[in-house]
């Protein structure tokens, strides 16, 4: 499951990172990825689906930045993104992507949240889940969210609606956590980052 919540100075996506065996090095597998220095996917579904919408997203910023010399917005980010998904649903020879993306970022009107689905429809959001128990997920954050929140608590809310439906023991090394603040700089938080959350959140 993956998870959003816009705060009125920054967002937060939090993802599992459940691996299939305990044999699997997941040092590099991750679910959060950067597209804009501005701009962060998260996702749940089929991964490598996933990596061929980040590559397309990549490429549609770079040549903006190209030509315009500026970051590309994140309304512009879902626009091309929901786009490529929805010309899958309708061209010959291909089938549609098997992803619902969440993208967190941080434009001239503030923090921006939005959904993209496998039709191509995108969203925007003040809070949302995809991908397994996201209805329970979502029920949570309809309880919780406030729109006055800072970030730091949006992240304790993201951390206890992961917890509700988590299976086995939430730690820094199965969950993942991307912010934006006000600097308009999306990054995921490392390791240590994320337990002191946790702790915090316990």
């Amino acid at each position: 499951m993956s998870l959003g919540i816009k705060a009125k100075n920054g967002v937060v996506l939090v993802t599992d990172k459940k691996v299939s065996s305990v044999l699997v090095d997941d040092s590099d597998y991750t679910k959060i990825q950067n597209i804009t220095p501005s701009t962060g996917f998260v996702f749940s579904g089929m991964g490598p689906d996933f990596r061929v919408l980040v590559r397309n997203s990549r490429k549609s910023a770079q040549k903006y930045y190209l030509t315009y010399r500026e970051i590309q917005p994140i309304s512009e980010v879902v626009r091309e993104s929901a786009l490529v998904m929805q010309e899958y649903t309708q061209s010959g020879g291909v089938r549609p992507f098997g992803v619902s993306v969440l993208a967190a970022g941080y434009d001239d009107d503030g923090p921006q949240l939005y959904q993209i689905d496998p039709s191509g429809a995108a969203f925007g959001w003040k809070a949302t889940a995809i991908g397994k128990n996201y209805v329970n997920a979502k029920n949570f954050l309809e309880r919780r969210y406030t729109e006055d929140m800072e970030l730091d608590d949006a992240v304790h809310i993201a951390l206890l609606t992961m917890r509700e439906s988590f299976e086995g023991e939430m730690t820094e090394n199965n969950i993942e956590v991307g912010i934006i603040k006000e600097d308009k700089q999306f990054r995921i938080l490392s390791s240590s980052e994320v337990k002191d959350y946790l702790d915090e959140a316990n």
